[in-house]
């Protein structure tokens, strides 16, 4: 239990370096500093080493300015550790020196140090580390939010009313192939800006880790009623959005592979918290 909690802390607190601090060096440093306070106090030295070694690997496998090398295997093969820390090594009998002073209780029961670091890590891996594995996700599908039909005929039509006329008029006659041959080429040539595809992303961001935290916290309260209700709200909400697909699909796709990893991962960490509680 305490390997996947530390394995998680470090994961997330990583991502969370990457995206939010000024100087990353400093960052990494303090999360190494925090990591190896923990563990000195729990008495887990070699669990918190392991976890800032695959803390590393996981920023040189998953990284926020191109594409995963390796995919989506990664968060697939961080997922199998996790699960195989809960369920195979299960709770320690002695916490070390925290352990003796560690007094917390919940409304179901008693936390355990290591059960309240499990419950920690899980929740920092959603806020940015879960973003990461959606957006490997839909690389590894292929599958972007399209640009809007409505922008995209608006600025078509902008870049062909800036075309210059290159028509002449030849005893009174219009050239119409010139002009046909400009129009065409204003039509085919690149924009000065294209647009960033991962833009969908943006707004996600803060969206993703409150919806996944949500679900991690109904999870576990078992407010069953309450988490569809509100995993149906979303589906209501992004319906205007989605029936503007037109025959292509892409934005229901887009809708329902990132909605659906972002929702196996919550559900997923809530399941590790279970059953560490439980064991």
């Amino acid at each position: 239990m305490i390997v996947a909690g530390f394995i998680l802390l470090a994961v997330g607190a990583a991502d969370l370096v990457r995206q939010f601090a000024p100087r990353r060096w400093v960052g990494y440093l303090s999360v190494a500093v925090i990591l190896l306070l923990l563990g000195s106090v729990s008495d887990a030295l070699l669990p918190m080493a392991l976890a800032i070694v695959v803390g590393a690997l996981w920023v040189w496998c998953m990284p926020t300015e191109r594409p995963a090398p390796l995919g989506f295997w990664p968060a697939v093969l961080l997922a199998v550790v996790s699960v195989g820390a809960v369920v195979g090594l299960g709770a320690r009998a002695d916490a070390g020196l925290i352990g003796a002073i560690w007094q917390l209780r919940s409304p179901f029961g008693e936390v355990t140090f290591d059960l309240a670091l499990l419950a920690f890590g899980a929740g920092v891996f959603l806020l940015e580390s879960s973003n990461l594995v959606v957006r490997a996700a839909l690389d590894g599908e292929h599958t972007w939010l399209p640009a809007d039909p409505a922008a995209r005929a608006s600025t078509r039509a902008v870049a062909v009313a800036e075309v210059p006329v290159a028509a002449e008029e030849v005893d009174g006659v219009s050239d119409v192939a010139a002009e046909e041959d400009a129009v065409a080429a204003s039509m085919t040539a690149p924009a000065t800006e294209p647009r960033d595809p991962r833009g969908g992303f943006k707004g996600g961001r803060l969206i993703g880790p409150l919806e996944r935290i949500l679900v991690l916290i109904l999870t576990l309260a078992a407010a069953y009623p309450i988490l569809a209700a509100m995993l149906a709200a979303k589906g209501i909400v992004r319906f205007p959005e989605i029936s503007r697909d037109g025959e292509t699909g892409a934005r229901a796709e887009y809708f329902l592979v990132g909605s659906l990893v972002s929702w196996v991962i919550a559900l997923g960490a809530a399941f590790l918290v279970w059953w560490a509680a439980h064991s």
